[in-house]
């Protein structure tokens, strides 16, 4: 065949193994996030997802693999490579997204998640693969859901926009405050350009 080129591929390459790891991670079962899930030890990656019908502004999400949420725990510091004193950093981070959203206007019972032990580097492509294609709600639009209390020199900051829409965290802000209406609205507009484009994921067809 004149002109023909053969494909070239590289199984090696960043997006076939995000899309892999991506896939792996929706093989996984849902995992009921109230109760909590037994202890385990390792480090990885989590995605938590909205299954209930409480929230009308989440409810297009249930019954599909958008997650809400998605994160990574690390078995190294990222910054210095020491590696973490907690055993079970992936348990560890998920415990504490429970309590997150126990102490919220939420309900623990209508959330799930899925849960794939990983190297580090394979949870940081996960990760990236996963917020880049679903832009996960909580991590787009509602920033703060998975910050930590701020340090007494840093507590002069608005209410994240996620304590704004879901409040009820023990947590110290300063007086700036978001629109709440606003927040709400955005959040619509982006869970329905996520179900616009839910079918589109790299890995779903693999």
């Amino acid at each position: 065949m004149i002109g023909y080129a053969p494909e070239y591929y590289d199984p090696m390459d960043t997006q076939h193994v995000t899309a892999a790891i991506c896939q792996e991670l929706e093989r996984q079962p849902l995992v009921q996030l109230d109760p909590l899930v037994g202890k385990f030890d390792g480090s990885g990656l989590y995605a938590i997802y909205y299954k209930g019908q409480t929230m009308a502004m989440y409810r297009p999400l249930a019954g599909t693999k958008i997650p809400v949420y998605v994160g990574q725990a690390l078995s190294h510091n990222s910054a210095t490579g020491v590696a973490v004193r907690d055993p079970g950093p992936l348990w560890g981070r998920v415990r504490d997204h429970h309590a997150s959203i126990d102490g919220s206007d939420l309900e623990t019972s209508e959330f799930g998640v899925r849960l794939l032990r990983l190297p580090d580097v394979h949870a940081d492509l996960g990760e990236n693969g996963l917020r880049v294609f679903y832009k996960p709600v909580w991590n787009a639009i509602l920033s703060g859901f998975g910050s930590h209390e701020q340090g007494s020199s840093t507590r002069q900051g608005a209410r994240s926009k996620w304590d704004t829409v879901h409040p009820g965290r023990s947590r110290t802000f300063g007086a700036d405050r978001h629109d709440k209406t606003k927040l709400i609205q955005a959040v619509q507009e982006h869970v329905a350009a996520q179900l616009a484009d839910y079918g589109t994921a790299p890995w779903h067809n693999t």
